[in-house]
């Protein structure tokens, strides 16, 4: 992986517009994410969350506008980019025939590393998977396959990981074993750059929230920046604070259709 050290944000993204004949997906997008931290861009299907997530990954050109990850522009320098980051799609790429074991050494020997065994063994070690790591990766629980598909992404220590949407389908435990896998991933200091339409999800992890709606960020700052978008609180018996699915209903212009609790945007 390369070794150069940003000077600004982790990710810039300035101005972005994607369209696909005459359908507009993105409609000039900006946003910052600082080096080490959760950046959750949420927003219901069709919002652009994938389409953008390609573009800053080099899997697809912008339109206009530009992005910059780790320092690096991804129009004028993509293979400094890809060496600088993995990306994590919303189904889990392992092949089923190998074993957990399997699957990582091959990660590590594609990416021409030396011992890759040991980077294998190191990578079952980290994410609670040794005792599952002789078994072919079919027999394996939801949330087991989602984190070994991280761990494969995270050879090689890429700087910036980019997770579209990586509990879709997973049952409640499994997301749980998620989720602490990505806080750990910024505790030690990697950029995550997480799409979700889970309401829940980027509450519990984001350090700071874009809400994408529509091709454009409509709003973009910390949980408790976007709280204070609602009214106050109104106090009869107790008081209740604003939840993000009330800040993100009203910013949409839409009327709650789901419960409140971890349920996707429709």
């Amino acid at each position: 992986m390369t070794s150069a050290t940003p000077s600004g944000p982790a990710i810039r993204v300035k101005s972005i517009t994607k369209s696909f004949k005459d359908l507009q997906v993105l409609r000039g997008v900006d946003f910052d994410v600082q080096s080490g931290s959760i950046f959750a861009l949420l927003g219901s299907n069709g919002a652009g969350k994938t389409t953008l997530v390609r573009i800053l990954s080099t899997l697809l050109k912008a339109d206009a506008g530009t992005a910059v990850v780790h320092g690096f522009d991804v129009a004028t320098a993509p293979n400094d980019v890809r060496q600088s980051i993995s990306l994590t799609g919303q189904f889990a790429a392992v092949d089923e025939v190998l074993t957990g074991r399997e699957n990582l050494v091959l990660v590590a020997k594609l990416r021409h590393l030396k011992n890759s065994g040991e980077i294998a063994d190191d990578m079952l070690a980290r994410f609670s998977l040794t005792d599952a790591g002789a078994r072919k990766t079919a027999t394996y629980s939801g949330g087991m396959r989602r984190r070994l598909d991280i761990a494969m992404s995270l050879i090689g220590n890429p700087p910036v990981i980019f997770l579209d949407e990586p509990t879709t389908g997973l049952d409640p435990q499994a997301r749980i074993e998620v989720w602490q896998t990505i806080k750990e991933l910024a505790n030690g200091g990697t950029t995550v750059l997480l799409t979700t339409q889970y309401l829940d999800e980027a509450e519990q992890l984001a350090d700071r929230i874009a809400i994408l709606h529509k091709g454009t960020i409509i709003q973009n700052g910390t949980l408790a920046e976007l709280k204070q978008l609602r009214p106050s609180a109104k106090v009869e018996y107790i008081e209740k604070q604003p939840s993000l699915e009330d800040v993100f209903l009203a910013l949409v212009g839409e009327t709650a259709t789901t419960a409140s609790n971890g349920k996707e945007l429709s």
